[in-house]
């Protein structure tokens, strides 16, 4: 009886607010692993460790894709911090031992879309390092956008936007990738709008796709796609939309709201770009298109060793706890490898490597969510 009682003992876990809080020093890329110790961490860690981590940062450097720390409180040195890097192994190569060059990535509840740069397509969740290698039909990779998204099933699909630039008006012809069939289908085509490739960011809320169009006119506004219906909305934006110039969309980085960039326009030239810069925030969009937005920071733009200036397609990111704005540096914006910027703060940030350039960096949610051969779940 005495050595029953003691084997029991021996096998009790430890408490659950001890191994929650034991769980959640351990890396991200560790976490994939333990959850596979037992039913009762893997319960944890999808309930009380992934649920309640904030959002961290993806960034694409040098065709690598690397988890990052922004803190702008603990900025050691004016250094970025790379926690860790994420390996995209090529299944062509020979000993499946060969990092992938990755072009573009777009991220969705976790997951990864990303485009390579010998024009081959790849949904990754790099958590669990799971992938799916995805055939398109064609490549147009100069003119073409990718998005991933899941309709109120919990479906995933992809839209793929073809804009083909010959002749004006522009002609975009629409995909959709189902995993269920792995196919591909054409829903539809338009001469109405079109992507101008300075502004050919592409986000994800909630699962529908947001991004910057313009008219035949040359009006800018907010298209969307809604992938239960794969139907295209036109959203509205705030306020008077000729006193500003719309520089690019992203998405806030705690709550996950959609959010845009503007700057306003001088009262005499339509091309100067010293303007006021804005951050609108969108409280609710309804199905229709109605947007409610909030101007959540404003401020001047403020003078480095050079005038400082937004380049396009702009790739920022929003904090709304400090309110501030971070967006890369180099490639015409500046010297450094990102700038955090806000009221009455400027702050730039290095890289321990002087030559390493981020061409994009986005907001991360880590997910089990499970990419299977027949489909998506």
């Amino acid at each position: 009886m005495n050595e029953m009682m003691l084997k029991k003992r021996s096998t009790n876990y430890l408490p659950e607010d001890l191994v929650v809080e034991i769980l959640s020093r351990v890396p991200l890329t560790s976490l994939a692993r333990l959850r596979w110790a037992c039913k009762g961490w893997n319960d944890l860690i999808k309930d009380k460790i992934l649920a309640k981590k904030p959002s961290q940062i993806i960034m694409l450097i040098d065709s690598r894709v690397y988890l990052a720390s922004v803190d702008i409180h603990k900025i050691d040195n004016n250094k970025v911090n790379l926690t860790s890097q994420f390996s995209l192994k090529d299944p062509l190569s020979h000993n499946f031992s060969e990092e992938v060059d990755i072009r573009n990535v777009f991220h969705c509840d976790g997951l990864l879309l990303c485009t390579t740069k010998d024009d081959r397509l790849v949904v990754w969740n790099p958590l669990s390092r799971e992938t799916r290698w995805i055939q398109p039909r064609s490549t147009n990779k100069a003119f073409e956008y990718f998005a991933l998204g899941k309709s109120s099933s919990n479906k995933y699909k992809i839209l793929r936007m073809n804009q083909f630039c010959d002749v004006f008006p522009y002609l975009i012809e629409f995909e959709i990738y189902d995993f269920a069939s792995n196919t591909w289908k054409v829903v539809g085509k338009t001469t109405d709008w079109f992507i101008q490739t300075w502004k050919g960011r592409v986000m994800s809320v909630n699962g529908n796709t947001y991004w910057l169009a313009c008219s035949k006119d040359q009006e800018d506004f907010l298209q969307s796609f809604d992938f239960s219906t794969e139907r295209f909305t036109r959203v509205s934006l705030p306020g008077d939309h000729h006193s500003y110039h719309v520089l690019s969309v992203s998405v806030t980085r705690e709550e996950q709201q959609l959010c845009f960039l503007t700057q306003d326009k001088p009262l005499h030239s339509t091309y100067a770009w010293n303007g006021k810069v804005n951050i609108w925030i969108a409280t609710k969009i309804e199905s229709r298109g109605a947007a409610s937005w909030i101007k959540f920071l404003s401020f001047d733009l403020p003078n480095f060793h050079q005038p400082f200036y937004f380049c396009s397609p702009m790739n920022f990111l929003v904090d709304r706890e400090n309110k501030v704005l971070v967006c890369p540096g180099k490639k015409g914006v500046s010297n450094n490898f990102l700038n955090i910027l806000g009221e009455n703060k400027s702050i730039q940030v290095d890289h321990h490597d002087a030559k390493s350039v981020c061409s994009l960096f986005v907001n991360y949610v880590p997910t089990f969510v499970q990419i299977h051969q027949g489909s998506l779940k």
